[in-house]
């Protein structure tokens, strides 16, 4: 079987690049070795953002492309991004007050007309902004969005398999050649394929796969490991926290999961894709970088979780690894079939990337690109309005509790009837697989979002990893070794 294009890495730009593809109506296969979102594209600090402090760096280009894209995606996708409020102290800051202020009246108005709130002064009145903050009122509030970066991912995979592609988890890429006008691939489940085209989204391993492709690429990629720590709960509230830090790094403390706080990241160089560990000594970076700021202080003896990925940052030669673009650079090869190479990114302008890749793949490929998705809701995106949907649900089905409702609002959106037809009580929900997973739920994720482990289930569908006992995930485990048995 003959593909348009092969997309191996399962990753936020090669599900973005499936779907934007799949829309103009080619026929696509993607190969991932392990899970959707598996690495970097679950490792986030899961943000819709345009980037505040790239403005120091004059990365004004990044930040206006990915401001337009905190609109789009805000509006495509409701129940998985939601626009979050930012407090930035001007205590301990390393840059004076008129900087600050400035930056955020640029960073408005490369926004352009945007429907969330623009920045202003931190005031007298917001007590519950500085109740938590060592210093007093003095600093800014302004506005980005907060995502649930590994089902965005999915709901990628989702749309494009709804059109059409082929989806593939578990299935590396063992080796592939030119032959005449196609690649010819053999997959690690035995199939051998062929394609018009091959897009290399392999995130931290996109030099690896050339090398073994036998291409030489221009562009370099620079390995910079980002780490987060979660902890107890430091403030009350749904609004996060920036807080400067003397080397000039930015840190966020962002609610997470409801009983915690997200803390991150860090910007460490590393050597290979697999050195995406947390260690110590960022560890008690991120606890010192809070400490300096909140009045609860911390230790690492209070993380109960962390998260680490390696960004393939493209390499533009910076001397530090905080001041790299997180601008990407999509690399063309038509010395026979095509080959496109990606070069670094981000979350918030994968859709955008994506647009561009096709558009670079038009002409070799001979097919007409156009913009599919910039008004495109995502799966489950179809909410008018998303505390009433949640409403909604509560009122439909009150047998899930308020917290379950909220939880399955937010990840499923405007499938979750879809999910629960035909359900009108728990016990149809089936077994209680613990943290307010049922097989019902469970089932969905394998059926329609490729989960195979229960690790796919507990750390990137659904986040109930922070939420369930030991006894729990066993009982989980079980359970779906004997459903689902390989």
């Amino acid at each position: 079987m003959t593909y348009d294009l092969l997309i191996v890495g399962g990753g936020i730009n090669g599900c973005a690049i499936a779907r934007e593809a799949s829309l103009l109506g080619l026929k696509i296969l993607l190969v991932e070795r392990d899970d959707l979102a598996a690495h970097t594209s679950s490792a986030s600090t899961k943000l819709i953002h345009g980037g505040l402090r790239y403005l120091e760096y004059y990365d004004f280009k990044l930040v206006a492309e990915a401001l337009r894209e905190r609109e789009r995606l805000v509006k495509a996708a409701p129940h998985i991004i939601h626009p979050l409020r930012f407090v930035l102290p001007q205590e301990n800051s390393v840059r004076p007050w008129w900087m600050l202020r400035i930056g955020l009246y640029l960073y408005d108005f490369l926004g352009g007309k945007m429907s969330l709130p623009r920045s202003r002064g931190l005031r007298k009145s917001d007590t519950a902004f500085s109740a938590p903050l060592k210093g007093g009122s003095s600093g800014f509030v302004y506005s980005d969005a907060f995502v649930d970066d590994s089902r965005l991912t999915v709901l990628n995979a989702v749309d494009a398999a709804a059109n059409g592609a082929e989806i593939l988890v578990g299935t590396a890429l063992e080796s592939a050649r030119r032959e005449g006008d196609v690649w010819r691939a053999t997959l690690s489940d035995g199939r051998e394929v062929t394609a018009r085209a091959m897009v290399n989204a392999a995130g931290p391993w996109v030099h690896q796969l050339l090398g073994r492709l036998g291409v030489n690429a221009a562009s370099g990629v620079r390995l910079v490991k980002g780490s987060h720590i979660v902890v107890p709960k430091l403030f009350e509230g749904d609004h996060a926290y920036i807080l400067q830090q003397p080397d000039r790094r930015i840190v966020f403390a962002i609610p997470y999961q409801g009983d915690f706080t997200e803390i991150g990241t860090t910007d460490v160089p590393v050597d290979a894709p697999e050195d995406a560990q947390i260690d110590a000594d960022e560890i008690a970076y991120l606890c010192e970088a809070v400490n300096r700021h909140f009045i609860k202080q911390i230790s690492p003896a209070d993380v109960t979780s962390t998260w680490s990925g390696v960004r393939p940052l493209y390499d533009d030669g910076a001397s530090e690894a905080k001041e790299v673009t997180r601008d990407y650079v999509l690399e063309l090869d038509t010395n026979g079939p095509t080959l496109l190479s990606v070069f670094g990114g981000k979350i918030t302008t994968a859709r955008h990337l994506a647009e561009e890749a096709l558009e670079k793949l038009a002409a070799p490929m001979g097919f007409k690109a156009h913009p599919v998705t910039r008004v495109r809701v995502f799966p489950g995106g179809a909410i008018a309005d998303l505390p009433s949907f949640i409403a909604h649900v509560q009122a439909t089905w009150p047998f899930l509790g308020a917290a379950r409702a909220e939880r399955m609002a937010h990840a499923y959106g405007s499938m979750l009837p879809e999910l629960l037809e035909g359900i009108a009580d728990e016990a149809a929900m089936g077994v209680d697989l613990g943290g307010g997973l049922t097989e019902v739920e469970a089932r969905w994720l394998h059926d329609r979002e490729w989960a195979r482990s229960t690790d796919d289930v507990l750390l990137r569908r659904s986040k109930l990893g922070l939420h369930v006992t030991a006894a729990e995930r066993a009982r989980l485990t079980a359970w779906w070794n004997a459903t689902f048995p390989r």
